[in-house]
């Protein structure tokens, strides 16, 4: 059994929307990117490239599969974490395949603070939901969960150590509780699992800075 902590101080529920350039999230009236879509914004152009290279078809069905791969995980994975044991092992298909590689790395979780809540950033002004703050083998984390086709070498997982640090400067932001360091959990489709941890935020947060300044002058440019 998880134990479920919660978070320091409430987390209020957000609106969003999802428009042709990206997710946002309404925050005391003002429509703020979500991290995804910041982030996302440095893949555009190889993204645009890959889909030149493969064919928009090919392309659309990959990103349809890869998202339905996700979504069906991340859901088995939240239900685990909510001690909803029952209904994770009905499941069936890929997803659980996934699910059962990764529930060893999964059970190094604890003492949770939030599954799929949202944040934000005045200070940013970004928001997003964070995946999952909670200790992993003891310390406190913001751990990502991702599903791959085949893992990645660690160097190029920058991005998602980038999106890890947004939600751990906006948890710092909402309420004064650091995080010890960010956590890639990564389930492939033959059942290896990769686990890559960084305790030095800083650099990730000045490279998120950058980027959110170079997503705002894109928006500009295209206006």
């Amino acid at each position: 059994m998880f134990n479920y902590v919660g978070p320091a101080k409430p987390l209020r529920e957000v609106t969003s929307r999802t428009l042709e350039q990206g997710r946002f999230y309404k925050i005391d009236d003002v429509w703020m990117p979500s991290v995804t879509t910041v982030v996302g914004h440095q893949s555009k152009a190889g993204i645009l490239k890959w889909q030149e290279r493969v064919g928009f078809t090919k392309a659309e069905q990959i990103r349809r599969s890869s998202a339905w791969r996700g979504t069906q995980y991340h859901n088995l994975v939240e239900n685990y974490l909510k001690n909803d044991v029952e209904e994770v092992e009905k499941g069936e298909g890929l997803p659980t395949y996934l699910f059962r590689a990764a529930r060893q790395t999964l059970d190094r979780i604890d003492n949770i603070h939030a599954i799929e809540a949202p944040l934000f950033s005045h200070n940013l002004r970004i928001a997003g939901r964070v995946d999952c703050i909670a200790e992993f083998d003891n310390e406190l984390a913001i751990i990502d969960f991702k599903t791959t086709k085949s893992l990645k070498k660690p160097e190029h997982l920058e991005k998602f150590f980038v999106q890890e640090a947004a939600y751990a400067y906006m948890y710092y932001e909402l309420t004064g509780v650091e995080v010890d360091k960010l956590v890639t959990l990564s389930v492939a489709e033959d059942g290896s699992v990769q686990v890559e941890q960084k305790y030095d935020k800083i650099p990730y947060i000045d490279t998120l800075i950058d980027w959110i300044s170079e997503y705002h002058d894109g928006v500009k440019d295209a206006a």
